[in-house]
């Protein structure tokens, strides 16, 4: 009862963080997400590598900032866009910072610096991309529908595997063993629901068959991108990523369906020409 009690309370004040966030002003949007993806980097590095490579983490880290900023500058204030070549600078000091490293006896581990950059850094980067229209306004109305579907996804499955997966075939039992496909199926309803009501109430304003398309996307990227998570948790031999959030674990627990899931939204209302 007292971890129910944890959970819930510490739900509810995240969830009003991520909504002041998306909805007040984009610097607001801007300090939460950088707070999201040092965190995670962070976290992702520390379960990977451990102290190795420290300095090249700490570049890493800096260079996602960096990467955000700068996109986020183009898009807000207009800033010339060959200040991203900033980013290929740091890309470089990255690489150069682990020939001096004294222990090199697991510098296949290397990789995992670059890993991460692209599962996390990149995603929310590009984020950028959908809270900005052409014209430089801010607007947090997408993201916040795609979190509204990646929610009720999650939601569905706990339900739906609570009440009638116990006992029923598992989804990726090697993987993640609690999770089973009657909780896919629910969270999947549950987004299909969600894309229902965001296209009645406008807040995504696109033709109702898209709406429904777009959640199955996120739905189904979303478990994958839950279940990549978990498997690097496994094969790191730990339960959470960190413990930022009672109740909860880390950031990267609570964001792993989305780092796979708004890119994959994002990447079909491009092709059909709605983005």
């Amino acid at each position: 009862m007292n971890n129910t009690v944890t959970r819930t309370i510490s739900g509810i004040g995240f969830l009003a963080v991520v909504l002041g966030g998306l909805l007040v002003n984009q610097y607001l949007y801007a300090a939460l997400f950088l707070l999201m993806m040092g965190t995670m980097l962070y976290e992702f590095y520390r379960m990977t590598m451990g102290q190795a490579y420290r300095y090249s983490q700490i570049l890493a880290i800096l260079l996602g900032i960096t990467a955000f900023s700068l996109v986020f500058s183009v898009f807000a204030f207009s800033l010339d866009i060959r200040f991203l070549s900033i980013n290929a600078i740091l890309l470089l000091a990255i690489m150069i910072t682990s020939l001096f490293a004294k222990d090199k006896t697991d510098f296949k581990s290397y990789g995992f610096i670059y890993t991460g950059l692209l599962y996390i850094a990149v995603p929310l980067t590009l984020s950028n991309f959908i809270m900005f229209d052409k014209a430089g306004g801010f607007s947090g109305l997408m993201m916040l529908s795609f979190f509204c579907i990646i929610w009720a996804s999650d939601v569905g499955a706990y339900c739906f595997g609570l009440l009638f997966g116990k006992n029923g075939k598992k989804l990726f039992p090697t993987v993640s063993p609690k999770k089973s496909w009657a909780g896919f199926w629910g969270g999947l309803l549950l987004a299909l629901v969600t894309g229902g009501i965001l296209y009645w109430t406008h807040l995504l304003d696109f033709p109702l068959l898209h709406c429904l398309i777009l959640a199955a996307i996120m739905n189904v990227t979303g478990v994958f991108g839950d279940l990549f998570e978990s498997q690097w948790k496994r094969v790191c031999d730990i339960k959470d990523s960190g413990n930022l959030i009672p109740g909860h674990g880390g950031m990267l627990d609570r964001f792993d369906s989305a780092l796979f899931a708004i890119p994959a939204g994002v990447i079909y209302l491009v092709i059909i020409g709605l983005l």
